[in-house]
């Protein structure tokens, strides 16, 4: 006898479930988040990490946390257009990338990278984890 029987259920219909929550969980997408946290100094800071924990962008300080709010929101809005992204050659030789808003201000600078494959594969992830990615006020 088949424990699932005892419920009212038939061996297909158990089947047909497993191919639904297969299906539901292929589309269901681990986001990033963005943490906003405060500094030593009094200035309000976020950082966008990636859904395996890496942060992948931070920000300046700001004054305020509302501020910093909008940062993230400018983020979120920017991210999705290629023209924002800039990549940049540091002194030592490594590469990393600025997130620009539209009136040119960066609003968000990555880590160095060791090639350029590796920074476009950060640009990336940016790009797919922002738009969505729920704030973690870590101030209160």
């Amino acid at each position: 006898m088949i424990i699932w029987s005892a419920f009212n259920f038939k061996k297909l219909d158990f089947i047909q479930c497993v191919n639904y929550f297969n299906s539901i969980t292929t589309q269901i997408k681990i986001m990033g988040k963005f943490i906003v946290s405060k500094r030593k100094d009094g200035e309000f800071h976020f950082s966008l990490k990636a859904s395996n924990g890496q942060i992948i962008l931070s920000s300046q300080g700001y004054k305020t946390k509302p501020s910093c709010i909008k940062g993230v929101e400018s983020v979120q809005k920017n991210a999705t257009d290629d023209s924002r992204f800039e990549k940049k050659t540091a002194s030592n030789g490594k590469i990393f990338f600025n997130l620009k808003s539209s009136n040119g201000q960066i609003i968000g600078s990555s880590q160095m990278y060791a090639s350029d494959a590796s920074c476009k594969k950060g640009i990336h992830s940016v790009q797919v984890n922002a738009p969505e990615a729920e704030i973690d006020d870590q101030t209160t």
